[in-house]
């Protein structure tokens, strides 16, 4: 018990730790970080984001944030750099240097060299006052008083706000860019994320058969229909228009009244103007109106109100998208 009290409690100090350590990062933001968001935002090359140790782990993972909200950006490692990956670095690129303490060996052979290229140098670092940061263009602080790392040696905090301060420029780029929800859909194409932002109505029922009967048509006939068509409902319709929807709910409340099927058509217990969508709608759109209305299938038509097909939530649940 003493055992899991303490865990829980060193966990708790690091979180809180990094934290305020992260929270003080906002009184760094000056012109610096102004000046270094406008010419990334106004140049014509990429970002080259470079550094050694967990400074470069942290480059990769701001090298993605950074091309995915469209900022081209490249990783270089630090230590590469030197021995033949400064090809990398084209004419119209700005390097930014990411360094705890802005005076490792490899970023003092490496700064001199991007400088003589003529390339201009934002630094992410601890120490402004190290060789990085008085060789920079543009440095951003990102001091922490201490590692989370009771030793105060394992790059804990310090990495957390090299992070947080890539953050920051991702999203203040972003803005500046008028970067939208399509435009992040085009570097999101895969995975749930990136059906919410591009899968459509037209995308989903075209895997679904489409089920519909006339307004005359017999009970008899409507759960053959639903039957074969396997999705819980069907359409009620007059020539290619939607005049109603029947669920396999609206026939089970039927039974529990009378089993004398003969007695009815379709259109004595179908639900009139039922809720649809259009079909180029967002699937995502679809899910909204499922939710809201309570209901697990909604009929898709066109701008004319011609029947389309079924969204039904498995096929939500399907994309990952529910």
């Amino acid at each position: 018990m003493k055992d899991n009290t303490t865990i829980i409690a060193n966990a708790k100090k690091t979180i809180i730790a990094e934290s305020e350590a992260i929270a003080n990062l906002a009184n760094f933001i000056d012109s610096n970080f102004v000046n270094a968001v406008k010419y990334i935002h106004n140049f014509k090359g990429r970002v080259i984001i470079t550094g050694v140790g967990k400074s470069a782990n942290i480059a990769t993972k701001i090298v993605a944030t950074f091309n995915s909200t469209g900022t081209p950006a490249v990783f270089m490692h630090a230590a590469d750099a030197i021995h033949g990956d400064l090809g990398n670095v084209l004419d119209d690129d700005v390097v930014l240097c990411i360094s705890k303490s802005g005076n490792t060996p490899e970023i003092k052979v490496l700064i001199p060299l991007i400088k003589n290229y003529g390339n201009k140098i934002i630094a992410i670092t601890g120490n402004v006052d190290s060789y990085l940061g008085k060789n920079a263009d543009f440095t951003l602080n990102t001091y922490v008083e201490k590692e989370a790392c009771p030793n105060n040696l394992a790059p804990t905090t310090s990495t957390t706000a090299q992070l947080v301060m890539g953050d920051a420029l991702a999203v203040c780029l972003l803005e500046l860019k008028g970067f939208t929800s399509k435009d992040f859909a085009k570097y999101h194409p895969g995975g749930a994320l990136g059906k919410r932002l591009y899968l459509r109505v037209s995308d989903l029922i075209v895997n679904n058969e489409l089920p519909k009967v006339a307004k005359n048509d017999t009970i008899a006939k409507v759960i053959i229909e639903m039957s074969e068509k396997r999705l819980g409902v069907t359409a009620v319709v007059e020539g290619d228009k939607v005049l109603g929807i029947i669920t396999d709910g609206d026939i089970r409340r039927m039974l529990s009244k009378t089993t004398k099927i003969d007695d009815f058509v379709a259109e004595d217990i179908m639900s009139k103007n039922p809720k649809t969508i259009h079909k180029d709608a967002m699937a995502i759109d679809a899910l909204d109106a499922l939710e809201n209305s309570s209901i697990t299938q909604i009929l898709a038509v066109d701008d004319s109100n011609k029947y389309a097909g079924v969204v039904h939530l498995h096929d939500l649940i399907k994309e990952g998208i529910f």
